[in-house]
């Protein structure tokens, strides 16, 4: 097996500043934003982004978590998953434009399964998505707004996302 690696640090903090300035742009501003992490590291990856979003924009972004577990397809298929908390900000997200953000898209499932949870949460104005590595192979009609980076990869290939604060040091790397 060998892996390399796709992304380094500086990679990941360029890719999430474009995102949060696109992000910025896109909505016209931090105003009515949430920003709402898939566990695990794309709640690291929200916060990040919301603390970007906010120092440029100069104002504070409610930012939370949203455990998708209990709503994917194929809970058959991987048995053993286990819940994490979801945080939804003060406020909720009635009429706000909800920025959901995840890691790594590949099937598409993870996402629809966020939109499944979202519709027991509240009724967002908009949803957009937020994805660092967006890695193809899509079974489902789901195409992210904001991303990281394109990392065409076979099916056979598997995309690791480090995260400092989860895994002590921040890289992408591809195993083969």
């Amino acid at each position: 097996m060998s892996t390399r690696t796709v992304l380094h640090d500086a990679d990941i903090a360029r890719a999430l500043t474009r995102i949060s300035h696109e992000i910025l742009e896109s909505n016209k501003g931090a105003q009515n934003l949430v920003i709402l992490g898939i566990p695990t590291r794309g709640v690291t990856l929200a916060h990040r982004i919301a603390a970007l979003i906010g120092d440029v924009a100069g104002t504070p972004v409610p930012v939370g978590a949203m455990d998708v577990t209990m709503y994917r397809d194929d809970l058959h298929r991987h048995p053993t998953r286990t819940p994490q908390p979801t945080s939804i900000p003060p406020g909720g997200i009635d009429g706000r434009t909800v920025v959901l953000v995840d890691d790594v898209l590949f099937s598409g499932r993870s996402i629809r399964a966020a939109l499944d949870a979202l519709q027991d949460i509240g009724r967002p104005a908009a949803v957009r998505l937020a994805i660092l590595v967006d890695r193809g192979h899509r079974e489902l009609p789901i195409r992210p707004d904001f991303v990281g980076k394109n990392l065409p990869s076979s099916r056979d290939e598997r995309v690791n996302v480090r995260l400092a604060e989860v895994d002590g040091a921040d890289e992408v790397t591809i195993e083969s």
